[in-house]
């Protein structure tokens, strides 16, 4: 059943055409598929099979995975499912993050980024998603995010596993004398039964690399699994756990320097004037260089060591020239009010035609409210840094990165050179959250590498410069509008959101080519795309550009629009005089609503949901639907003289396929945390052109006196497979404050909820 809307298909048909011209032209190179980087990479004693496994002479066996390790265990569940067809323990394995490549693509991320529902499986829905596959292959991009690894991998690495397996097969098959039936794999070794004798993968090879693949891949079937659908101890928990130097601040290279940048305020902010004698007066500074780049002006500070560097930072005496208009955060949420009573930009999704119901709503039955949230920067653990080194005609990379790919285009586009010629090598991320999907700290240490080669130069920002340019959470204001008739259903829900464009900050960045087309449906993400039954729904964009740089923080829109959505359907259903969950149960009825109402039956009983409890206390309910994966969410508060204390979160998520429930686990967990951290103070403002916030004292994370106890459950009823990585983060806000509001009856509409209630 498809519940497009028309201006979903008006948007997407926009969009339609120019891609099918790039099909048209293209279709040859689409079917090509693209050269096996290992080949180009390997060392003595390797065989490539494809671009995701290599066998060495010794029996080593390297799994590349080739998205990025940021602590969500992405390398450990990439490798089984090539480990799971090959036929040997992950314990066997080594894995490694794989050179910087377009075979590496993840189309999976582009698929869902269509303007359609996950569930929408509508003829035009598909086709959407089909043209988006294409339109990833042709752009080739190398990136981790969308929560779209799993998804991204799930077929094409366990083929990658199958036919490495099948070419060993025939040479062992071709070693022995024998046919393949007389044979079996265990452990990277090939045994005839009839003779006992045994050869390892590692000693075929060779042989084996040199015999065509099979043109049909006969995957396993679930019920086979060995290693996937099990928990799996993660590959790098050792180098973790020891202290490792596996993350990008950890380069260490011969006769190298130093570095920090002080970069203008946001970007359009250029150098005025500025003086370096009290910087190079540091000990141990060397130099400072001018930075001009795509992604913002500034200076390099170089230094024997990473602390002068940054003492020589604090020395500088600059003056910027600030020609944007919008200098602080009261303008900014004035340019928002007045977006609103704009035309709208665009409109996704909808049901119902009659544009009159939603301004003939009876005012008895109303409900109108209006929901804020603000800026959010990312605030890694492990701050912005990049190791560069000129080296003749090259231009080598060390960094921790969730898109090799684009540090290549960008930085040799920089500097212009061939692609190619940039060599980036991809560590492990101490954290990401989608800030390290930008290329501004590799391109800026590119920058400065190009004033102490041949010697390298390894950039790491301090906190401060790191919360201060971030590329940031867009502030929104939401204006949602229902109609509840008196048997309590909402028969009429008008959505508009006010806020700037991700997508139209982010395209200028990395690709200044290519403008954007058709919607950005991140501004509407986890309002137009959730499942509803509902007679006339609208959901309109009021876009307005504020001037600062945004970016994609963990859920993106969803982060936004969960808050919006979910705080709305509790007031509604508080105006119903209905039970919150319920309310929602009897608003999901349609067929493929199945997975949303099993996750909320699912949650309602591991939380005792309808139980009473003591005065103080509440349960908050929350449903989002995020990169696949149908997540509901019950929070448990205390609320003891205006102090709230979170106690106790539980959480049933349904991804479709389960690949490592303990992973899955972990992921949803610390996307709760990570959403919750936003309401116990995060904020961005904004005063005299510059960001408020320096560190952590000013921009907190949930510490762990503050984290609740925290209960997931899995469920696999969703018939297509989803993420885990961003769904645990958007129901949990709101689900907080709806819980507030069942404990003290006070309804809280903006982020952070700290402004107006004490958290532990």
């Amino acid at each position: 059943m498809s519940r497009l809307g028309k201006y979903t298909r008006r948007a997407f048909l926009g969009l339609g055409v120019a891609a099918a011209g790039g099909l048209a032209v293209g279709y040859y190179f689409y079917q090509k598929p693209y050269a096996n980087p290992l080949d180009a990479k390997k060392a003595e004693g390797e065989t490539p099979f494809n671009p995701y496994v290599m066998v060495d002479a010794d029996n080593t066996i390297t799994i590349i995975a080739p998205r990025a390790e940021m602590g969500q265990g992405v390398h450990t569940t990439l490798a089984a499912l090539v480990a799971e067809e090959l036929e040997v323990p992950l314990e066997q394995v080594v894995v490694e993050h794989g050179p910087s490549s377009p075979a590496y693509y993840n189309s999976s991320m582009l698929e869902e980024s269509a303007p359609f529902p996950f569930y929408d499986e509508s003829v035009l829905a598909e086709m959407a998603r089909g043209s988006m596959k294409i339109v990833a292959k042709f752009l080739g991009l190398n990136m981790t995010g969308g929560s779209s690894s799993m998804t991204d991998a799930f077929v094409k690495m366990r083929e990658a596993g199958y036919a490495a397996k099948f070419v060993l097969l025939k040479a062992a098959a071709e070693h022995f004398g024998t046919s393949e039936e007389n044979l079996t794999l265990a452990d990277g070794t090939i045994t005839d039964k009839a003779s006992g004798k045994s050869v390892t993968y590692g000693e075929l090879a060779r042989k084996a690399a040199a015999i065509s693949p099979p043109s049909e891949m006969k995957l396993k079937k679930a019920k086979d699994w060995k290693i996937l659908g099990k928990s799996q101890k993660r590959v790098e928990l050792k180098e973790k756990v020891t202290g490792g130097r596996i993350f990008g601040i950890d380069v260490q290279l011969p006769d190298m320097l130093y570095g920090t940048v002080k970069m203008a305020p946001r970007k359009g902010v250029s150098i005025k004037s500025y003086d370096k004698t009290e910087a190079l007066a540091i000990p141990g500074v060397k130099d400072v260089v001018e930075i001009k780049t795509i992604t913002g002006e500034g200076l390099g500070i170089i230094a024997t060591n990473t602390w002068a560097a940054f003492k020589g930072a604090e020395a500088l005496e600059v003056e910027w020239d600030d020609p944007l208009s919008l200098q602080n955060t009261d303008q900014m949420w004035s340019a928002l009010e007045n977006a609103l009573t704009q035309e709208a930009t665009f409109e996704l999704g909808g049901t119902g035609s009659d544009a009159e119901v939603f301004t003939s709503i009876p005012e008895s039955e109303a409900v109108s409210v209006q929901y804020r949230v603000p800026f959010l920067a990312h605030a890694t653990m492990e701050p912005m840094n990049a190791t560069a080194q000129h080296d003749g005609s090259t231009i080598r990379v060390w960094t921790g990165t969730q898109a090799p790919g684009l540090i290549q285009s960008v930085v040799s586009s920089h500097f212009d050179m061939d692609s190619a010629d940039i060599d980036v090598t991809t560590t492990r991320l101490g954290g990401g959250f989608g800030r390290r999907l930008e290329v501004d700290f590799a391109l800026y240490a590119a920058v400065i590498a190009e004033a102490t080669a041949p010697h390298p130069v390894k950039v790491t920002w301090t906190r401060e410069e790191d919360t201060q340019h971030d590329t940031y959470r867009p502030m929104a204001i939401g204006e949602f509008k229902g109609q509840v008739t008196p048997d309590g259903t909402l028969k009429t829900m008008d959505m508009h959101v006010a806020s700037p464009s991700i997508i139209q900050s982010v395209m200028p960045r990395i690709f200044p080519g290519i403008s954007p087309a058709g919607p950005d449906n991140t501004v509407l993400d986890g309002a137009f795309n959730q499942p509803l039954d509902v007679e006339n729904i609208r959901c309109q964009a009021h876009v307005a550009d504020l001037q600062v740089p945004l970016g994609f923080w963990r859920s993106v829109g969803n982060s936004i629009n969960g808050f919006f959505h979910e705080s709305f359907m509790d007031e509604a259903a508080h105006k119903a005089g209905k039970d919150p969950l319920e309310f929602r149960l009897a608003h999901l009825t349609s067929d493929e609503f199945l997975p949303a109402r099993e996750v909320l039956k699912r949650v309602a009983e591991m939380s005792g949901w309808g139980t009473p409890l003591p005065a103080g206390k509440g349960r908050g309910v929350a449903h989002v639907l995020s990169f696949g994966t149908w997540t509901a969410q019950v929070v448990q508060v205390d609320v003891t003289d205006n102090t709230v204390t979170i106690e106790e979160v539980w959480a049933a998520a349904d991804p479709g396929i389960v690949l490592d429930p303990g992973m899955f686990k972990d992921q949803i967990m610390s996307g709760i945390n990570f959403g919750l951290s936003q309401a116990l103070g995060q904020e961005i403002t904004w005063a005299d052109g510059q960001v408020e916030q320096a560190n952590f004292d000013t921009f907190d994370a949930m510490r762990m006196y503050q984290a609740p106890k925290i209960t997931i459950e899995l469920l696999e009823n969703s018939p297509r497979m989803g993420g885990a990585g961003e769904p645990g983060t958007p129901p949990s806000t709101p689900a907080l404050a709806n819980a507030i509001f069942a404990a003290t009856g006070k309804r809280i509409r903006q982020m952070p909820l700290s402004n107006e209630i004490d958290f532990i």
